[in-house]
């Protein structure tokens, strides 16, 4: 069987990224490879094998166009209300909490928040299918 290992995203300022991903949620450098016209940075924290790879271009100065597709990545938490707090007490900026329900049952509570290069992360109450 197939096993997800990381997810890459493309970032101008690793310094500012990588602060992002650790205040927001724990992860840490498991690796750093540099190379002549990039750098790669995985992240992770103890809680799951699945990792984020940051790549810095090292000749971009412009930020990168995400384009009209909606993706995102998504985060699990065993107490939304308090990440929710913790993340607007460090200047977060996150988009108020959701409750999505399908026919008639809690599906789903979440808020979104948005890392310094734009992209959309989805953070869950950890809740039925979200574990």
């Amino acid at each position: 069987m197939a096993k997800a290992i990381h997810s890459m995203i493309r970032v101008l300022d690793e310094a500012r990224s990588v602060d992002f991903y650790k205040q927001a949620f724990g992860l840490e450098i498991a690796e750093r490879l540099d190379f002549d016209s990039f750098t790669l940075i995985y992240l992770r924290n103890q809680d799951a094998d699945f990792e984020l790879e940051l790549t810095v271009n090292k000749d971009r100065s412009e930020p990168y166009d995400l384009g009209d597709g909606y993706g995102h990545i998504a985060f699990v938490v065993d107490d939304l209300d308090a990440e929710y707090a913790r993340f607007q007490a460090v200047g977060l900026d996150p988009r108020k909490i959701v409750e999505f329900e399908r026919d008639g049952a809690l599906l789903a509570r979440f808020f979104f928040v948005a890392d310094p290069d734009g992209y959309q992360i989805e953070v869950l109450q950890q809740h039925g299918r979200y574990k």
